[in-house]
C-alpha cells in the first residue's frame, strides 16, 4: 500500500473514458460532411490530443488549414450536446473514489480539458460534488506539462505535493506530477497511441488496467 494524503487524476482516458460520445460527435460531423466514420479505435487513440487532434485525424488536415478552426466550433457544439451520454468511470475506479471517501483522503481532477466541458460532464454524472479540487486549463496561464495546475490543486486541497499522487495517461501529466513533486502514476489503460513506449515517461508507477490501480492504492 501505498502511504499518501491526496489522489489526482487526469480527465479523459484516465478516471473518465469519454472515447464513447467523442466517437459519437466526430462521426455525426463527419456524415454532415458527407465524409466515412472513422472507426472506434482510431478516436480513442486521438482522443488525448483533444479537439484538435480529433479534427485533424478526422478531415485529414492541419491546423492552418483556413477550415480547420470552423469545424473545430461545430465539433465543440456537437460533443457538448451529447458529452455524457456513454462516458464512464472506468472500470474499478468507482470504488476507488469510494475508498478514498471512507479513508478521508481527497481526490481531484487536473486536467487540460476546458471547464465548460469539464464542468458539464461531471455534474451529469454526478461527480463533481465529490470532487475535492477541479483543475482546468481556465484556472491557470500554463496548462500541462506545466506544473502550474498542479499547484493550484495542492494549494486548493492544502496539501503538500509530496504527499499527493497523480494519475494520468500522457506523458505531459507525468511531466506536470514530477516537476510539482508529486509522485506519479501512468494509466496504462488510457489513450495512448500505439507508438508511444509509456515506460518512458519515467512514472513512478504503471498500472495497466484500471481494475489494479485500487489495488496499488489500498492493498498491504
Amino acid at each position: 500500500m501505498i502511504n499518501f494524503k491526496a489522489l489526482l487524476f487526469d480527465l479523459d482516458g484516465t478516471l473518465l473514458d469519454t472515447a464513447p460520445d467523442f466517437t459519437t460527435a466526430l462521426n455525426r460531423q463527419l456524415a454532415l460532411h458527407d465524409l466515412s466514420s472513422l472507426p472506434d479505435e482510431a478516436i480513442r487513440r486521438c482522443v488525448t490530443n483533444g479537439s484538435a487532434g480529433l479534427i485533424a485525424a478526422g478531415f485529414s488536415m492541419t491546423q492552418d488549414d483556413p477550415r480547420f478552426e470552423p469545424l473545430q466550433v461545430e465539433f465543440l457544439e456537437l460533443y457538448f450536446a451529447n458529452l455524457a451520454d456513454r462516458t464512464a468511470l472506468f472500470e474499478g475506479l468507482q470504488s476507488v473514489l469510494d475508498e478514498c471517501v471512507v479513508r478521508g483522503i481527497p481526490w481531484g481532477i487536473v486536467t487540460n480539458k476546458p471547464w465548460r466541458y469539464t464542468e458539464s460532464t461531471l455534474l451529469q454524472l454526478d461527480l463533481m460534488a465529490g470532487a475535492a479540487t477541479v483543475i482546468c486549463p481556465d484556472h491557470v496561464t500554463h496548462p500541462k506539462p506545466d506544473p502550474e495546475a498542479m499547484f493550484l490543486a495542492c494549494t486548493e486541497i492544502a496539501i503538500a505535493p509530496a504527499d499527493c499522487l497523480y494519475v494520468g495517461d500522457h506523458v505531459r501529466d507525468i511531466v506536470a506530477g514530477r516537476d510539482a513533486g508529486m509522485r506519479t502514476i501512468a494509466a496504462g489503460w488510457g489513450y495512448i497511441d500505439e507508438n508511444e513506449e509509456i515506460l518512458d515517461w519515467q512514472a513512478d508507477w504503471v498500472v495497466d488496467q484500471s481494475q489494479q490501480l485500487y489495488s496499488l492504492l489500498f492493498k498491504d
